[in-house]
């Protein structure tokens, strides 16, 4: 039987219905505006917004978790300008995390910045994230991808690669990869539990925006 214009119109009231219980304005999740904020989650929009000058993707989420979102603050501002990566290596394992996690998200915000903030070729960064293979004439850049490459795998790190990743990043440097790829797990897995699309913008940046 065909299906009735009536018929049809109660189906889009349904999925109209469903969609505006199912989503909010960023994914899954449903923003305060910030003038509406109160207690904790205002607390935590003030530490990210002070520390950032802005309210990143994941950390969005996280403002309902203020205890979460004061670890987290910590580690991204590291990442910012305190640690031994550059932006450009800081990129490949962003973009090889990102698209392990299949996180739309951060893959499609990272895909140009990697590119015009990183330096890195487009057609290198591309294949980061689609998890074809792909090398780097840099010593540094080239081992970050080896060891990302690795863990997120997951495979074993033989002896030998663990010894010239020392020789090449030290252990400052090693320790500085392996946590950030556990950092931007944990966003990746954020954004992707949350459904948040390639093109979300949330109620921070649409302010930006206008």
């Amino acid at each position: 039987m065909a299906t009735t214009p009536d018929k049809i119109k109660q189906m889009i009231a349904t999925a109209q219905k469903l969609r505006a219980s199912h989503f909010g304005t960023f994914g899954r999740f449903k923003e305060h505006p910030a003038e509406q904020m109160t207690g904790e989650e205002k607390v935590a929009y003030e530490l990210v917004k002070g520390a950032r000058g802005m309210v990143p993707g994941p950390y969005k989420i996280w403002l309902r978790n203020l205890k979460l979102t004061e670890v987290m603050l910590r580690m991204g501002v590291h990442y910012q300008d305190q640690s031994t990566l550059s932006k450009a290596e800081i990129e490949i394992a962003v973009n090889l995390t990102a698209g392990k996690w299949m996180a739309v998200y951060p893959s499609y915000e990272h895909e140009w910045m990697a590119e015009y903030l990183g330096g890195l070729p487009a057609e290198k960064v591309q294949a980061l994230i689609a998890g074809l293979p792909t090398s780097f004439d840099d010593a540094r850049q080239q081992m970050i991808y080896n060891i990302t490459q690795a863990l997120l795998a997951p495979r074993l790190i033989p002896v030998g690669l663990h010894q010239r990743a020392v020789e090449i990043l030290g252990h400052d440097g090693l320790t500085d990869l392996i946590a950030f790829i556990g950092y931007f797990t944990t966003v990746s897995l954020t954004l992707r539990a949350y459904d948040v699309p390639a093109d979300a913008v949330g109620l921070d940046d649409r302010e930006h925006m206008s």
